[in-house]
């Protein structure tokens, strides 16, 4: 059995995009899917990040902050940017939250992030998705081998840092599919000013030291996070309306508007598919 897609590819030849089996270094054999055409082939999918309910504010769907509440009592959340726990299916990951075994067992170089509209089946998700990109400066082995790894090395917690002087790396990226206009059009018309497409952001603060995972497809300049980053640690202060969620504050100023401090429906919509190669 093989590690990863990369190692099937490389190994076996396999050049179809699809669920293959897959084992960890401890022997557990689970399911996911591969991308064997993008840029090469190889890429794993190893999780997910899925908002369910824009409105519940950190309640049981929102596995990459809080299931506990917005709570000061629990900065970092539920931790399952570092655990070792999983959840989800491979072929549900468009319509709930996913974490497979791969994401803290592969050592991986290079990360790449599909935006997929909600409850797409998985045979659509690369002709449905609304954006793709990857990265290719092999960034991983610098922050711990894997996204388990670098959040080990940039803990992912309320008021363990600060905007903009604690922020991780912001990565190029290369689209696979879509532009950098396409994704400014996608965020908030206020957060513009404010952010670089073209990028993967890790591990960033808001101005109130809350700290989100990944802003995806852009770098953060300035510091209202809440409204174009994803994930992150179990408390965020910045108050009503409240910002506790996979999603935090892209609703702000109405579901899906595209208006002011409101991502647009699309992007509010779709689920962030994250690989490894």
């Amino acid at each position: 059995m093989a590690k990863s897609c990369k190692e099937i590819k490389e190994k076996y030849q396999f050049k179809q995009d699809g669920l293959y089996y897959l084992t960890t270094d401890d022997g557990e054999v689970y399911q996911t899917y591969c991308d064997m055409t993008t840029n090469g082939g190889g890429w794993t999918l190893v999780a997910s990040v899925h908002e369910n309910n824009i409105y519940g504010k950190c309640t049981n769907g929102d596995r990459w902050t809080s299931t506990q509440g917005n709570n000061q009592n629990y900065p970092a959340g539920d931790g399952n940017w570092v655990n070792l726990a999983t959840f989800g299916t491979a072929t549900a990951a468009t319509s709930d939250d996913y974490k497979n075994p791969g994401y803290f067992d592969i050592e991986a170089e290079d990360i790449s992030v599909w935006h997929v509209p909600n409850n797409t089946p998985l045979k659509k998700w690369k002709l449905d998705a609304i954006l793709q990109y990857h990265t290719e400066t092999k960034f991983f082995p610098k922050y711990g081998g894997n996204l388990q790894g670098l959040f080990k090395k940039l803990p992912l917690a309320w008021d363990t840092g600060s905007c903009p002087d604690n922020n991780g790396p912001a990565i190029p990226i290369v689209y696979d599919f879509g532009n950098t206009e396409k994704t400014s059009f996608l965020y908030a018309p206020s957060s513009r000013s404010e952010i670089t497409p073209g990028f993967i952001h890790v591990r960033v603060f808001s101005y109130e030291k809350a700290a989100y995972a990944i802003c995806s497809g852009i770098k953060v300049n300035l510091c209202n996070t809440e409204h174009y980053c994803i994930g992150g640690g179990g408390f965020f202060p910045q108050g009503d309306p409240a910002t506790c969620g996979d999603f935090s504050g892209f609703a702000w100023d109405g579901y899906g508007t595209g208006t002011e401090w409101s991502v647009t429906k699309e992007m509010l919509e779709s689920a962030v598919l994250l690989f490894y190669h």
